[in-house]
């Protein structure tokens, strides 16, 4: 499907079409392509950057306004949990009325919503901004997404997917880094002003640069019933996820929620069937290689988003380095995901995705095996080849999952494909946190006693004991002040090693889920509808 699309050009309901291989007639600064690449980068950093920037953040805001440890996991939570349910709906809004425009509004509510934070004097008003910081960021992401489709002509779409990917990637694993430096020299504050700043920049350049493209039958109504089915099914899907490792799997309300997910994405697909307009036309999953990106999204992200969260508290717990220094440890994983981004862009676009996305996947499994083989004393080389690798890895899946996502996709729902591809992510990230802290906690659960015992420490009391496996699946020894050094140092060896073998349990499950994703890898092709993007008029 290669055939043209027309827009309205001039405003006024007339008529315009061009080659589907040719870019959109250049006007200067506005509408170019690659300054529209800078534009949009600008934005969706904000929004990567603060995915993982507020994590270092959080003590000193837990210490300064007096919150509760719950009360303080939800300053991230609230935000991906408004993240996630709002993807594909914001993408919607535009598809309806233009990227141009959404991105722009995103970008303003995503800093102002920055800034309020800064200023809030109780952990209730912080969350309550968090929540609205993840709102405006689903305006923002699906909207850049379709930018880009629009602006690129195909030839070109996947190195500019590729450097898209590489500002994610290099704001997500950059966060840590930079938070730590804020909070240490500046104030938690700011690293919730810095966003006032760079949305500021992000405005004025969309102001100047950025032209709306609309596809001729882009959507003239919404599906208000649709987006409350989809938005409470992701709401209790994403919810679970959340609760899970507090309620457990086994929990009742755990899966009253899960059930209540399934249901009312079911109801959704149903009533998708019915509506004139639907919110996701139901026909773009007989696409195989559109289904396969999503899938092979939601995979990626279990492995990626999974096997790091567990890196962090080995970097920062066992061997005892500041965030700072766990951050600058993870350079290898951003440095190869920087390089390797744009270079996956051109493979691809060279050979097509199917080879560089099993092969990345392949090389990510790899990676995750090897950081099975983590243990205390491994040396910070070692890690650095394995964390390079990763990277790697990783790089051709972020920009060719996402071509072959938002290139199968018809023009007229570039939007919701983006917001198909970051809601993969989002539910890719939460599956990857809780399956994964599931097998840690479980494996920890199953080995302390036995090596508590073994090394000849005093019995615990099951109190004592639940207690102990909570610290230990952070890496944490369970040692109190008073505790003689030479029980102490017994207690810090037998939590370490059995976190150590905690953390490798799970590195072999995400590497396990990787070797799956390359068999779906191996599903995906070129998106037919890429060259459609290329064509579009300047409304």
């Amino acid at each position: 499907m290669t055939s043209q699309t027309t827009i309205d050009t001039t405003g006024s309901g007339d008529k315009a079409s061009a080659a589907p291989s040719d870019p959109p007639p250049a006007q200067g600064l506005r509408g170019h392509p690659w300054f529209t690449l800078i534009t949009v980068a600008v934005g969706v950093m904000m929004v990567a950057l603060d995915g993982t920037i507020v994590a270092i953040a959080n003590p000193a805001i837990q210490k300064d306004l007096g919150a509760t440890f719950a009360q303080v996991q939800w300053i991230t939570n609230g935000y991906f949990l408004a993240l996630a349910v709002a993807l594909i709906t914001a993408g919607k809004l535009g598809d309806r009325f233009g990227h141009r425009q959404t991105f722009l509004i995103g970008v303003v509510g995503f800093a102002a919503a920055s800034g309020a934070i800064g200023l809030s004097d109780s952990i209730a008003l912080v969350v309550t901004f968090r929540v609205l910081q993840g709102l405006f960021g689903a305006l923002l992401m699906p909207a850049a997404l379709g930018l880009l489709r629009a602006t690129f002509p195909a030839e070109k779409l996947n190195m500019a997917i590729g450097i898209w990917g590489m500002v994610i990637g290099a704001s997500t694993a950059g966060g840590p880094i930079l938070g730590g430096v804020l909070v240490e020299h500046v104030s938690w504050q700011s690293v919730f002003f810095i966003n006032v700043p760079v949305g500021l920049v992000a405005l004025v350049l969309g102001v100047l640069i950025l032209l709306d493209h609309r596809a001729q039958n882009a959507p003239r109504s919404f599906d208000l019933l649709g987006i409350a089915l989809l938005s409470a099914a992701m709401f209790c899907l994403v919810w679970a996820l959340i609760k899970a490792p507090t309620w457990g799997w086994g929990d009742t309300k755990t899966w009253a929620f899960v059930i209540g997910s399934v249901v009312l994405f079911a109801a959704f697909a149903l009533w998708e069937t019915k509506v004139k307009e639907p919110l996701i036309p139901l026909g773009l999953f007989r696409s195989v290689p559109l289904s396969a990106g999503v899938v092979l999204m939601v995979l990626m992200a279990i492995a990626f988003m999974g096997g790091l969260f567990f890196v962090t508290f080995y970097l920062q717990n066992v061997h005892g380095m500041k965030p700072i220094d766990a951050g600058l440890h993870l350079l290898p994983l951003t440095g190869m995901m920087i390089v390797g981004s744009p270079l996956a862009g051109a493979m691809i676009t060279k050979l097509g995705p199917r080879i560089p996305l099993a092969g990345g996947m392949a090389a990510t499994a790899i990676a995750m095996y090897g950081m099975s083989t983590l243990q205390t004393d491994t040396g910070s080389a070692v890690m650095s080849l394995w964390f390079a690798l990763l990277g790697l890895g990783l790089a051709p899946v972020m920009v060719g999952a996402t071509e072959v996502i938002v290139g199968n996709a018809p023009m007229e729902l570039s939007g919701v494909a983006g917001g198909l591809q970051q809601a993969a992510m989002q539910i890719g990230g939460s599956l990857g946190t809780a399956v994964l802290g599931a097998v840690m906690a479980s494996k920890v659960d199953g080995d302390l006693p036995g090596n508590w015992t073994a090394a000849g420490l005093p019995a615990l009391t099951p109190a004592q004991l639940d207690q102990a496996s909570e610290a230990v699946q952070v890496g944490v020894a369970p040692v109190t002040p008073e505790t003689p050094a030479e029980v102490a140092a017994k207690i810090t060896d037998v939590a370490h090693d059995t976190f150590i073998s905690g953390m490798s349990l799970a590195s072999l499950v995400a590497a396990g889920v990787a070797v799956v994703a390359v068999f779906v890898a191996l599903l995906t092709k070129r998106g037919e509808n890429a060259e459609a993007g290329a064509g579009v008029g300047h409304i």
